[in-house]
């Protein structure tokens, strides 16, 4: 891959796109707003010179910068010939079905698409463009410059040659692959979503503290942060959306969302980006 298109300036779009120009790659990120576009670049910035303190990277961080153009009207693609289309948009399927049609009607048929999507079904995405075959589901980990998995979910018209090719993509970015069935939640959100709800279930049930909770899971597992301090830095809000898709995905009551969390979400309370979740931030 040589050149790529990030579809959202947000926490995961700009740690998409830093590491993909860290690995030489020319990265034109869009975002509607301009604002947005300028804090990811400041955020990307910070995040080199970090790297660059303790050796991580060989580059200059204003050598890294200079792959990535930042974008903010659609315009601009109608000539451009990315090798692969990665949307990190809000995850809202409605929105990334118009991100995704429009963009389809723009680009070459060349263009792999691709879905960060966490939980929305690959297949339902791809049925609103017409290169069903050239759409993926690469679900990156946040944060992404330190994250090194990536789930590949393969819809249900994708093809061997868009799988591979995007493995190839995952290792030019160093990041190791796993595959998935497009089934909700995939992988690490169908497992690791349910553990986060029932530590909030045994918080409901006062079972013990907030703290207890996670400092047993944190030391009894050898995880390095506890269910209920890994929700608040995923953000309430986005833990009780994975779980209603689980919930109304498979329609079985292991994955009833827990009345607490969602009384917290309907608070406002939604973790560390509202300062206030389990923990006071």
């Amino acid at each position: 891959m040589k050149s790529i298109i990030v579809v959202g300036a947000g926490q995961m779009g700009s740690g998409i796109t830093q590491v993909c120009a860290q690995n030489g790659i020319h990265v034109d990120l869009y975002d509607v707003s301009s604002d947005a576009l300028n804090k990811a670049l400041a955020v990307i910035s910070k995040s080199l010179d970090r790297l660059a303190t303790k050796s991580l990277i060989s580059e200059d961080s204003e050598v890294i910068l200079a792959r990535i153009n930042r974008v903010n009207s659609l315009d601009v693609f109608k000539k451009s010939k990315p090798d692969l289309l990665i949307e990190a948009a809000t995850e809202n399927p409605d929105l990334k079905k118009k991100i995704f049609s429009d963009l389809d009607s723009i680009l070459p048929p060349s263009c792999i698409f691709a879905s960060n999507t966490s939980s929305i079904s690959i297949t339902e995405l791809a049925a609103v463009t017409k290169r069903v075959d050239r759409f993926i589901g690469v679900h990156f980990m946040n944060p992404v410059p330190l994250m090194k998995l990536v789930e590949l979910i393969t819809g249900l018209g994708t093809s061997e040659e868009t799988l591979d090719s995007v493995k190839n993509f995952a290792k030019q970015i160093d990041k190791t692959t796993v595959q998935s069935k497009d089934m909700p939640g995939f992988i690490v959100n169908r497992i690791l979503m349910p553990m986060i709800n029932e530590a909030c279930f045994a918080l409901q049930d006062g079972l013990a503290t907030v703290e207890d909770i996670d400092t047993a899971m944190k030391l009894g597992t050898n995880v390095p942060m506890g269910p209920l301090t890994l929700a608040d830095f995923i953000g309430l809000d986005t833990c009780l959306y994975i779980m209603n898709v689980l919930y109304e995905g498979f329609g079985d009551s292991k994955y009833r969302p827990c009345p607490l969390l969602k009384q917290y979400v309907q608070a406002g309370r939604l973790g560390r980006k509202s300062g206030q979740g389990f923990y006071s931030y």
